[in-house]
């Protein structure tokens, strides 16, 4: 993966470090609205199925950060900060119960970063007949 569309502040790394020490590995899903926003969303890695149209962003901490397509479609011209701030979390996502929620913050690439992007696009999630990525371990049917 070439030029990287998101980064994280020092006190969304300090809270990745703190939850990651407690579940292990992880990842994120930007939210595209819906019940929580557009809130980023912590998982425990593979507890969030990633489908094909979702794009990788890169990764902070050693954690995948995943946007929607339609999202991302929205968004592509910018580079997302990931943030962390005191206040409740998202229903759903791992920070919730820690007093603290994280937060996207955007800025607008710049023409060399636009160009990297279109030299390199971001990778896809997996389709229906690939193996999926680090996020979205196939599991077995009951």
């Amino acid at each position: 993966m070439g030029f990287q569309q998101v980064t994280a502040t020092p006190a969304a790394i300090a809270l990745i470090r703190q939850l990651r020490a407690v579940h292990g590995p992880l990842m994120f899903h930007q939210s595209g609205g819906c019940c929580d926003g557009s809130a980023p969303m912590c998982y425990p890695r593979g507890e969030f199925r990633i489908g094909s149209r979702d794009v990788l962003l890169g990764t902070i901490e050693d954690c995948e950060v995943y946007i929607g397509g339609d999202q991302y479609e929205r968004w592509k011209h910018t580079t997302l900060t990931i943030d962390a701030v005191p206040g409740r979390g998202a229903g759903f996502s791992l920070e919730a119960p820690e007093g603290m929620r994280f937060l996207t913050r955007s800025d607008m690439c710049s023409a060399e970063e636009l160009a990297a992007l279109a030299k390199d696009p971001p990778r896809r999630g997996p389709g229906d007949d690939e193996e999926p990525g680090l996020g979205s371990p196939r599991r077995s049917s009951m």
